[in-house]
């Protein structure tokens, strides 16, 4: 039969997808259209593992605030106003939603439509980290304590004596720095083992005991240095896992999705053995991320009907954090005009007005300000090689600055 058959054109669409994924590289480094169809349909591509929901969804009210979609944007084409921009081809962002007090002031969808759910890559591990501090309130994990107090199977591996306040905030000294060039360093074997990386039969194909018998050795002393590492965060996975005696995607379901009124399930990527890639896989709808985000705002009453995150929580990330971590990395304390205080629990870092941020590896990003009771989320994509699109981090910032206590 030499006759072509089309089944519809969307299945003709994810085919010529899937054959357009790189063969000696790894699936996420196309950029451009490539990427924002991959994000936004990457459980097409591989398997996950579903989040679930449950309850009646809880309405989030909408208050339009006109000033924030009229800021004025500079772009080399000529000042823009932020919804025009977004729109734009100096733009890549997918999706923007921004709460106050509960209520949505803006929300835009440029390249997406609302129920899909793109992935939000590195914001995933304060959700991690988030189910750390749940159980940590309810003594059932001490931070203060290394982690093979509660992980046995990392006696003998570099994890041994970590204390995880150290892996919550990136210090523990060990020599597996994100790497995804070298395939024999540390972190690139961590990644084909989980399948974030690029990985064939031969390659590591357990994250659990390749960390069990991590033995890199350390650049320096525990708790002195910020080193990011989606290791850190997968140890905290573990340790959830460990602690509840369930996967990390049916804890998350169990401890918060299924208590904020969330519109959808949501799903983690699991492309080997159905292990979740806990530094980076969520795959949710922006507005359920939002949800998310106002357990740490006074606002949390309007998604559940009991406080999940307790405020010592909510201190400790805006005033405990340890600002040397940062500097001694040579981290500067400030971006984009804004000073910064401290990274904590996952969290990228807390600037000195409080917005509490966490990126995402290629343009995703969610803050939250306990103190203004704001929440931003957005998503968004690489342009190009270059990744020569205008970031939208510092527009948001700028949209948040707009917003008053007393409105």
């Amino acid at each position: 039969m030499g006759t072509e058959i089309s089944v519809a054109p969307v299945v003709d669409e994810t085919r010529r997808q899937i054959e357009r994924i790189p063969r000696n590289d790894i699936w996420w480094t196309v950029n451009g259209e490539d990427m924002l169809w991959n994000f936004k349909n990457l459980n097409k591509l591989f398997p996950t593992n579903t989040i679930y929901r449950n309850g009646p969804v809880k309405p989030l009210k909408t208050k339009i605030y006109p000033e924030i979609g009229a800021l004025q944007i500079q772009t080399p084409s000529g000042n823009k106003t932020f919804v025009d921009f977004l729109e734009s081809d100096e733009s890549t962002a997918i999706a923007v939603v921004i709460l106050h007090k509960g209520n949505i002031v803006f929300e835009h969808y440029p390249r997406m439509n609302p129920h899909e759910k793109p992935v939000y890559w590195s914001v995933t591990k304060v959700f991690v980290s988030t189910l750390v501090a749940m159980l940590e309130a309810e003594k059932k994990i001490d931070i203060d304590k290394p982690v093979d107090f509660y992980l046995p199977e990392l006696i003998g591996s570099d994890y041994e004596g970590i204390l995880i306040k150290n892996i919550l905030d990136m210090a523990t000294g060990i020599k597996c720095s994100e790497e995804y060039i070298d395939k024999s360093s540390c972190y690139y074997q961590y990644s084909m083992a989980v399948g974030d990386g690029m990985w064939d039969e031969s390659s590591p194909n357990n994250p659990y005991e390749y960390i069990a018998e991590l033995n890199v050795g350390r650049y320096g002393e525990q708790g002195k240095q910020f080193d990011y590492s989606g290791v850190n965060t997968f140890v905290l996975g573990w340790l959830v896992e460990k602690i509840t005696g369930m996967q990390l995607q049916d804890a998350l379901s169990e401890m918060i999705w299924t208590h904020i009124g969330a519109e959808s399930d949501a799903a983690i990527f699991a492309p080997r053995y159905g292990v979740p890639v806990m530094h980076g896989g969520l795959l949710a709808r922006p507005r359920d991320v939002a949800r998310f985000g106002l357990l740490f705002t006074p606002s949390h009453q309007i998604v559940s009907d009991e406080q999940l995150v307790s405020d010592k929580h909510i201190h400790t990330l805006m005033y405990e954090g340890r600002p040397e971590l940062m500097s001694n990395q040579g981290i500067p304390m400030d971006r984009a005009g804004w000073a910064i205080k401290h990274n904590i629990y996952q969290w990228d870092m807390v600037f000195k007005n409080n917005d509490i941020y966490k990126g995402g590896w290629a343009g995703q990003g969610l803050i939250v300000n306990p103190e203004k009771d704001t929440v931003a989320v957005w998503n968004g994509y690489f342009k190009d090689d270059n990744q020569s699109e205008i970031k939208l981090t510092p527009i948001i910032r700028r949209a948040l600055d707009l917003i008053g206590s007393d409105k």
